[in-house]
């Protein structure tokens, strides 16, 4: 059964900390990217984050401008998953957040965007108290 999951999410106040997982089975995690997009209630979703692991891929890590400093994406290879890392979260960081599979990603305008999306998952709710 090839899937997804992401899970991580909570409630944490402004200032701290949490981290996400996106773990893969039922496909080799290597041979694509992995985007991290969220969504808050009401708005588009917004890319956050993207690793460049995969075919041609060169590791390369992208994130948005409005994340930028804050958020590192990493991947665990022998684990099959990857993580995001928040640190000094805001309360505009609440919001669900995704990872997908995708082809290949990349930044526009300052954000981050994956297309070709192979797998998604479904989302983990961040909470950030004032």
């Amino acid at each position: 059964d090839v899937q997804l999951q992401a899970f991580g999410g909570g409630l944490v106040q402004a200032g701290g900390s949490l981290t996400l997982s996106c773990a893969a089975s039922g496909f080799t995690f290597d041979d694509y990217a992995i985007y991290w997009f969220r969504q808050i209630p009401g708005s588009e979703r917004e890319g956050v984050s993207c690793i460049n692991t995969g075919d041609g891929g060169d590791g390369s890590t992208l994130y948005s401008d409005f994340v930028k400093g804050r958020f590192t994406i990493d991947t665990d290879s022998a684990k099959n998953t990857a993580y995001l890392r928040m640190n000094s979260l805001k309360p505009e960081d609440t919001a669900v957040y995704y990872c997908a599979a995708v082809q290949r990603c990349g930044v526009d305008g300052g954000v981050v965007f994956g297309g070709g999306m192979y797998r998604w998952a479904k989302g983990t709710l961040v909470t950030v108290s004032s």
